[in-house]
């Protein structure tokens, strides 16, 4: 009699924890839950894709100090920037004798293909 009783119990407990692990995984299989692991994912690949790009600048800037430090450049003035070339060739089309304002021979399209 005990050890029907054993049995009985036992296998109650292991269909309980079969069941429950089933559960477990039908829910985590659904459309929502393998979207927020998705979502998941990707942020953590992103951020681990900004760890890294952030680990590269600071490289970078320590490999630039070297080699500055190497060859002797210390830290000058900021340059003035030069002014953009656009500008310039702009403002010698205006002074051209023959400037047509209503009509220019290239296109300010960047899109274009050709």
């Amino acid at each position: 009699m005990f050890r029907r009783t054993f049995w009985f119990t036992a296998g109650a407990a292991a269909g309980v924890w079969a069941t429950s692990k089933v559960n477990r995984k039908i829910q985590q299989l659904t459309p929502e839950s393998l979207a927020a692991q998705a979502a998941n994912k990707a942020v953590e690949a992103g951020h681990r894709l900004k760890d890294f790009a952030l680990d590269v600048r600071d490289g970078m800037a320590q490999r630039e100090a070297e080699l500055g430090d190497a060859l002797g450049i210390g830290e000058a003035a900021p340059r003035e920037l030069p002014r953009p070339r656009r500008f310039s060739a702009l403002e010698n089309l205006q002074h051209s004798k023959h400037h047509n304002p209503g009509h220019t021979t290239y296109s300010y399209n960047r899109n274009e293909d050709h």
